[in-house]
């Protein structure tokens, strides 16, 4: 009897599981690529700092590199472009954002928004302190911004990729998405090109912030499941499930 029941669940739960894992390929895609790789990189670099605070044998060629090509022109640049990634701009940003959001009752993106910044920054200080890497000093000339805290991970890499990545992810689907992605990369990368320039941060700072930031942002949007608009960002009516919770959300609140 047993063996006979045994022959029939094992069947059925193949065919179970791999229409489960068919339905869900996407998504274990999503978490093994966006979460568990860039996390696995912070990770591992992270462990390494930790063991030597010099960091890697790349980082200083990388740096010297980058300073070879200093020049009073290039100084304004960096400077000026520096200071779009400081919380004192990005934070105006998100702030601006989440009033549209609010506005347009896209509850679940506004709290995706939220959540993810939030959690953003308190990831970089908590890191900070943790790691105390102190910040290059490879040449004597003083460095033309004042950074007094800790160097690893950057906290202009994390605040840049981690709004970039949550506009793509609001957007994705849409024609915005492209436009975010690639006018989001070009100043994700020109802020960390200001860290490398003005000598604020080794490339493992850069890095590390924006690997953390990755996985920390496609983590969230995994479990908050933040719309993803289709057509336009601005829309007057939002979908339901921007304003009331998915049947599940509503089940774990009862059994709690």
């Amino acid at each position: 009897m047993f063996s006979t029941n045994l022959s029939k669940l094992i069947p059925s739960f193949l065919n179970f599981s791999k229409k489960l894992l068919v339905a869900r390929w996407r998504s274990l895609v999503l978490l093994l690529i966006g979460v568990y790789l860039p996390l696995q990189i912070f990770g591992l670099l992270a462990v390494e700092v930790w063991k030597n605070q010099g960091g890697f044998p790349w980082d200083v060629p990388i740096l010297l590199a980058v300073h070879s090509t200093a020049q009073p022109q290039l100084d304004v640049i960096a400077v000026t472009l520096a200071l779009f990634g400081k919380i004192e701009i990005v934070l105006p940003v998100v702030c601006v954002i989440a009033l549209v959001l609010l506005i347009q009752k896209r509850w679940r993106s506004l709290t995706y928004l939220l959540t993810t910044e939030i959690g953003s920054a308190i990831i970089n200080g908590t890191a900070k302190q943790f790691m105390h890497r102190v910040r290059p000093h490879l040449w004597e000339w003083e460095s033309l911004v004042s950074e007094p805290s800790f160097s690893f991970p950057s906290a202009h890499s994390m605040a840049t990729m981690t709004l970039v990545a949550v506009l793509v992810i609001l957007t994705w689907g849409s024609v915005w998405c492209w436009v975010v992605s690639i006018t989001g990369s070009l100043f994700v990368l020109g802020i960390a090109w200001t860290r490398l320039y003005l000598g604020v941060h080794f490339p493992s700072d850069i890095l590390a912030g924006w690997m953390v930031s990755i996985g920390w942002a496609i983590g969230v949007s995994l479990i908050i499941r933040p719309h993803l608009t289709k057509d336009t960002i601005v829309s007057k009516t939002p979908p339901a499930e921007e304003t009331t919770l998915l049947p599940e959300e509503t089940q774990l609140i009862g059994e709690e």
